[in-house]
């Protein structure tokens, strides 16, 4: 692993070698030889409005090392802009460890990052989720350092505290697409039901085939992810199922957008013509 793949894709706290981490400086003096870690691009999320995707970001400055016989390692800062915008800034705060003194390569390990590390979560999914959003964030950290019992136990919460507001944007969603008042009675009802395993299975037969994931209903699918009972689960099977969470929401969140959204164009696009008609 290179360190541009490593600061792009590396949660803080796990540690990694690294090949050509660093850089020699002239002259090098005995015992204590001075280097510099070397400083390429990386390609990371930058979230300024001009760019809002993936950018290539320059180190600002490249620190200078210094080694000792006593001392292996180095805590060092890393700063870099966004050369696209060049107005967003990434920190990193690493110590970097050097073995042999001859050799360029060493490891790498994060303290923290600013702003933390992961992609972003899509505006869509802040949307569907409404007030648990910062409960949804805490779960996606979690999950960005590995901490499945953690990730899991968030986005359990999410879902069950948001499910009447899930089906309510199902509800809206097959009140757009024509729905007969009995399916809308169906999911109004569902949305009211305090028990998550009634209404999943009172949806079954409601559900719009928009919202269908490879065919599947997504309500049934968080709840069948949502039973797994944590007490038998390994940390890493919990980070399995968190993820798989994470995804199901974020689907269906992107599918119910992109149905709302259509419907809109269209009638706009409807509107637009009978106007040019009229006139």
């Amino acid at each position: 692993m290179r360190l541009a793949e490593f600061l792009a894709s590396v949660p803080p706290g796990v540690e990694e070698k690294i090949d050509e981490l660093f850089k020699k400086r002239e002259p090098a003096y005995l015992n204590a030889p001075n280097v510099s870690l070397l400083g390429l691009d990386i390609e990371i999320y930058c979230d300024n409005r001009k760019c809002k995707g993936t950018r290539f970001f320059y180190a600002i400055s490249t620190p200078q090392l210094e080694f000792k016989q006593y001392l292996n390692y180095n805590d060092v800062y890393l700063d870099y802009w966004c050369r696209n915008c060049g107005q967003s800034k990434k920190t990193f705060a690493l110590r970097v460890t050097r073995g042999d003194s001859s050799s360029n390569d060493g490891v790498a390990i994060k303290f923290g990052e600013m702003p933390s590390f992961g992609p972003p979560v899509p505006s869509r999914v802040v949307s569907l989720i409404g007030p648990d959003r910062e409960i949804f964030l805490r779960g996606r950290r979690a999950e960005n350092q590995g901490l499945g019992v953690g990730a899991f136990a968030y986005y359990r919460r999410v879902v069950e505290n948001q499910k009447g507001r899930l089906i309510g944007k199902i509800a809206e969603v097959a009140k757009r697409l024509g729905g007969s008042p009995e399916v809308l009675e169906i999911l109004e009802q569902a949305a009211r039901e305090t028990q998550f395993s009634k209404a999943v299975e009172d949806v079954k037969a409601a559900m719009p085939h928009a919202l269908l994931i490879d065919g599947h209903n997504p309500l049934t699918l968080l709840h069948s992810a949502l039973s797994e009972g944590l007490h038998a689960k390994t940390d890493e099977d919990c980070l399995e199922i968190a993820t798989s969470i994470r995804v199901i929401l974020t689907e269906l969140a992107e599918r119910i957008t992109i149905t709302l959204k259509d419907e809109a164009e269209l009638k706009q696009a409807l509107n637009n013509l009978m106007r040019r008609g009229n006139s």
